[in-house]
């Protein structure tokens, strides 16, 4: 489409030069040429636009000079447009100049004609102000587009951002979930006869949690196939007692310490209550660390400890069980990973190794708080 644009343009240039050369009947020999030169070479303006508005307009000042018929410069104005359209400034600047300087000699020399140059600057202004406007018009759709990429790179990296998070959580809710209740189901056989009170509460405890899996699967599934403005409601703080709890129906001695002065989110007057991701993050890190201790790691006894520094939370899961077990040492899967990519989504860090007296396992998450979320 270009390549015929350029071409028409060409042809009107060349009309509107050679045509009211030879109107008045046969001209001087050097009037044709000339006028050839002054529009033809608009022609190959975009491979070479300074070599063609320099023989461009040379031929036109010449021609001017001579005293040929007064004409309209078609080919001198399309290059004074193409340098307004297309150029660096510093080009642009020099095609301005050397313009000038040709517009005129030929109309100063060797007869001054006042009117002539008035009537030519005016044309090769609105020549200039074409070509600035196409260029501004190009510039802005150049930015428009860079910016609905910038957009769209960004809504993009948001959805996998997003499918990421739900994918975590996904994974968090059925390990937990499936981890305890095959526990509790493993047990409960063993107990009907001997201790059926322990019986029911095993089964019950699976009852429990197998209700709060399919709750918390229905919210994130919903939010996959009808994606809402506001991501669905998730535990935070608030919902760690009955974390514990659950794990403590196993069977498992599990223990939450709150540092003082470090309530659980709403369920205090303290005023310290964490942002909604820092709340998220800590209850899932402790909900991954307690399924790995009721899954992989042979123990007894698990404490959970919430501490809060001035401007962190600091989180950390302790067990008696192996050190060296798989969950806490590279298992394949995702729980670690998924872990610490949590503590990280929020500025933080997880560490995790061997217990501080050498028997069991820790895992310890350092969040950040923002100065408004501590009094």
């Amino acid at each position: 489409m270009k390549r015929y644009v350029n071409l028409a343009v060409t042809v009107a240039a060349v009309a509107a030069t050679v045509l009211p050369a030879v109107a008045d009947g046969p001209p001087a020999w050097w009037v044709l040429p000339l006028a050839v030169a002054s529009s033809v070479p608009v022609l190959w303006r975009d491979r070479a636009l300074v070599p063609v508005a320099v023989v461009v307009g040379v031929a036109t000042t010449v021609s001017a000079s001579l005293g040929a018929p007064p004409l309209l410069p078609v080919g001198p104005l399309v290059c004074v447009y193409t340098f307004a359209a297309r150029s660096s400034l510093a080009v642009r600047l020099l095609g301005i100049v050397l313009t000038a300087a040709g517009l005129l000699f030929s109309l100063l020399y060797p007869h001054p004609d006042v009117e002539v140059l008035r009537y030519l600057s005016v044309a090769y202004l609105f020549s200039y102000a074409l070509g600035t406007s196409a260029r501004a018009r190009r510039t802005h759709a150049q930015a428009r587009a860079e910016r609905d990429r910038r957009v769209a790179g960004d809504l993009a990296a948001a959805v996998l951002r997003e499918r990421a998070r739900i994918a975590r959580d996904l994974h968090d809710i059925l390990t937990h979930a499936v981890g305890v209740m095959v526990v509790q189901a493993e047990a409960g056989p063993l107990l009907v006869r001997d201790q059926p009170e322990r019986a029911d509460a095993a089964f019950a405890a699976i009852a429990a949690t197998g209700r709060d899996a399919a709750t918390q699967l229905r919210r994130a599934v919903g939010s996959l196939r009808e994606p809402a403005d506001e991501p669905f409601d998730q535990p935070g703080l608030a919902q760690l007692p009955v974390l514990v709890d659950r794990v403590r129906a196993t069977g498992l001695d599990a223990v939450l310490e709150v540092a003082s002065g470090t309530p659980f989110g709403g369920a205090s007057p303290s005023p310290f209550a964490p942002p909604a991701d820092v709340g998220v993050a800590a209850y899932r890190i402790v909900q991954e660390s307690l399924t790995n201790v009721v899954r992989h790691a042979g123990a007894r006894s698990v404490h959970v400890l919430l501490d809060h520094a001035p401007d962190s939370l600091t989180v950390s899961i302790t067990d008696d069980g192996s050190g060296d077990r798989a969950a806490g040492t590279g298992m394949p899967g995702y729980g670690i990973v998924g872990m610490r990519e949590r503590a990280q989504a929020c500025g933080g860090s997880l560490r995790t190794g061997p217990a501080s007296d050498g028997h069991g396992f820790t895992v310890t998450a350092t969040l950040p708080l923002p100065a408004s979320a501590v009094g």
